[in-house]
């Protein structure tokens, strides 16, 4: 990519989208010359984004990039130019020029001071408007009419607008109710654009609970412990963390930080099993040690309790889980102690996950992120196919693309006429 540069005067951009990748992508543009309208469906910018800071907003990580790349798994090489472009420090330097501070909590996480999202916002979209973006809320895009001008639905009834250049960051498909409801996708494969199939991505997975536990454990963390699953081409992937029972399965942060490889198995196996430490600062031998002990008259229960310190809901997942003649002998007890199987079936819907797996293929789009097949259309954000999870990952590269897609956007303009259109670049 060139370097940013301003653009001659006249240049009109379309943003569909008011996430934050559409509206870090309409900060770009109108910083440098372009005239730029953005239109959103809902009544009101960066809902999604509210709501996700509702608990704490979670901007980005302290991570190096060598450590933070990886983090975007298979699609680690697409992002990096991008990510790098505009990193999680710059991100950082970008919201200090908002007027709100930052901290890095315990865990290298980056919040807000104020650990809400709704200062950040009313800031960025005053700065916004305050130089020249024209917002057009209730506005739902509907693909492009005969002639190659954008149809949009708003509240008067169908509008059509022609554009020098439109950039799409319509977000995946979870969370339909604050607009991202993966509508696009066919508008974009009617056009010959590849699109992955859109899936869940920092989900919860449902399981065959009886309804005694489901009912008395339901809404109860599990912590510590360490999670396994097997890896496609051999070895575990390991993590350390907590989870929620929940009345048909399991979520939280230690689950969706495996639900790819999660997800991936039961979709080509039908199932998958999860593994669990209970004890994972204590080793077999301890274990194996402890249960050895002579329990007398004592139930296993009040052994566990007593030996172990074992209670609660990680007590009532051995009784769920392992068989009545395996709980009752102390050496197949330590095993399933230190490696109880769960069965998890599928993946919770995914208009319930947090993000979006799938989305527009990156060998769809040039290094501007403008699709191959439709010269002018650039897109940004999470309806592109790439995940992460959560800790500030997935927004730092919605933020970055929408930058990214931004250049592009500039690029390609600065080497057409002002006067050429999107549908007549089709021509």
């Amino acid at each position: 990519m060139q370097n940013l540069s301003s653009l001659s005067p006249g240049q009109h951009v379309a943003v569909i989208g008011a996430g934050p990748a559409g509206l870090m992508a309409a900060e770009v543009l109108s910083r440098h010359g372009a005239s730029v309208d953005v239109y959103d469906a809902m009544p009101s910018a960066g809902r999604k984004f509210l709501l996700a800071g509702r608990g704490g907003m979670n901007i980005t990580h302290s991570e190096a990039l060598p450590d933070f790349l990886p983090r975007y798994g298979g699609r680690r090489d697409e992002l990096a130019p991008f990510i790098r472009r505009f990193d999680n420090e710059q991100l950082r330097a970008w919201i200090h020029g908002l007027g709100i501070d930052t901290f890095v909590g315990s865990s290298g996480r980056v919040f807000p001071l104020e650990m809400k999202a709704a200062p950040l916002l009313r800031a960025w979209l005053h700065r916004l408007r305050e130089s020249g973006v024209r917002f057009h809320m209730r506005h739902r895009w509907l693909g492009w009419d005969e002639h190659g001008a954008l149809r949009l639905a708003g509240p008067d009834g169908e509008i059509t607008v022609t554009a020098n250049a439109t950039l799409l960051a319509l977000g995946g498909a979870s969370w339909p109710r604050l607009g991202s409801d993966g509508a696009w996708a066919p508008l974009l494969q009617q056009r010959q654009v590849d699109v992955a199939a859109l899936q869940p991505s920092n989900c919860g997975f449902e399981l065959d609970w009886s309804e005694h536990f489901s009912t008395r454990f339901a809404g109860e963390p599990v912590k510590p412990v360490v999670a396994s699953v097997a890896r496609p081409n051999g070895g575990m992937h390991n993590r350390r963390g907590e989870f929620v029972v929940t009345a048909k399965g399991v979520e939280g942060s230690l689950v969706y930080a495996l639900s790819a490889p999660l997800r991936d198995a039961i979709s080509a196996h039908g199932s998958v099993r999860l593994h669990l430490d209970l004890l994972p600062d204590w080793t077999l031998e301890k274990v194996q040690s402890e249960l050895a002990h002579p329990r007398g008259a004592r139930s296993m229960s009040s052994h566990l309790q007593s030996r172990l310190h074992l209670k609660g809901v990680k007590a009532g997942l051995l009784r769920e889980v392992v068989s009545k003649e395996d709980f009752a002998d102390p050496a197949r007890l330590a095993q399933a102690i230190k490696a109880l199987p769960l069965t998890l079936l599928r993946p919770r819907p995914l208009a319930e996950a947090i993000s979006t797996a799938g989305g527009v293929s990156f060998e769809a789009l040039d290094d501007g992120l403008m699709l191959r097949a439709l010269p002018g259309v650039f897109c940004a954000g999470e309806m592109l196919d790439w995940e992460a999870p959560t800790g500030g990952y997935l927004l730092s590269a919605c933020f970055a693309t929408g930058h990214g897609a931004a250049a592009g956007v500039l690029d390609w303009l600065g080497t057409n006429p002002s006067h050429v259109t999107r549908e007549e670049a089709h021509k």
